[in-house]
């Protein structure tokens, strides 16, 4: 099922607060972007505690950009995350990371915009998801889409009817060929909650879907 996903990418629990607020008015999932500095050469909010408030609310959503994915697992996961997305770059054992994500949720492993999909070292058929990114290099928001990335789509689009989740400059001219490359989950950060009007580009982005909103 297509789905647009508001993403958050914040240094300060105040601004990511202000976010969930606005996202649980309209959307059911948010994807939360996490990194730890040494992936990218930025530092998020790092603290999952804070984020138990809104698990009833919503369907969070954990994009890891950090060292070692698989430690940051049970923490989010006592803290109401139910789905783990895990960048392949930095993983030691994508198989144990998947297995013990499967324990707590649903998981999925990331490629970064250079990266190539033969680094994904386990059977698609065991992930519930994929995240291609479809910038340049991830570590921030704003960035523009860049239309090679989608070739990595087509290609595992092919190879599998997996849910294929998108990130990296996400919005109104973005979507639909995201989604005629074959994604369905679309990641939009900085066109959602950063807008004017938040809701109204949700439902603006929905509607290039064929949907109405979720």
């Amino acid at each position: 099922m297509n789905k647009v996903i508001p993403g958050i990418l914040e240094k300060e629990w105040s601004e990511i607060e202000k976010k969930l607020e606005l996202a649980k008015s309209f959307a059911t999932t948010v994807h939360i972007d996490i990194i730890d500095g040494k992936f990218a050469d930025n530092l998020t909010f790092l603290d999952p505690q804070p984020f138990k408030k809104y698990s009833g609310d919503l369907f969070l959503e954990l994009h890891m950009m950090v060292e070692n994915p698989i430690d940051y697992l049970k923490p989010w996961a006592e803290a109401g995350f139910k789905r783990f997305i895990g960048h392949v770059e930095q993983m030691k054992d994508q198989a144990e990371f998947v297995a013990l994500g499967q324990t707590l949720g649903e998981v999925g492993l990331a490629i970064d915009g250079p990266t190539q999909i033969e680094e994904i070292k386990v059977k698609l058929e065991d992930l519930d998801a994929i995240l291609v990114y479809t910038s340049n290099r991830v570590g921030f928001s704003g960035p523009k889409l860049n239309p090679q990335r989608l070739e990595k789509i087509k290609e595992l689009r092919n190879k599998s009817d997996i849910p294929i989740e998108v990130d990296g400059g996400i919005n109104d001219k973005t979507i639909k060929p995201a989604f005629d490359a074959g994604a369905t989950r679309f990641v939009a950060t900085s066109y959602v909650l950063n807008a004017e009007n938040p809701y109204e580009n949700f439902i603006k982005l929905n509607r290039l879907l064929g949907k109405n909103g979720s």
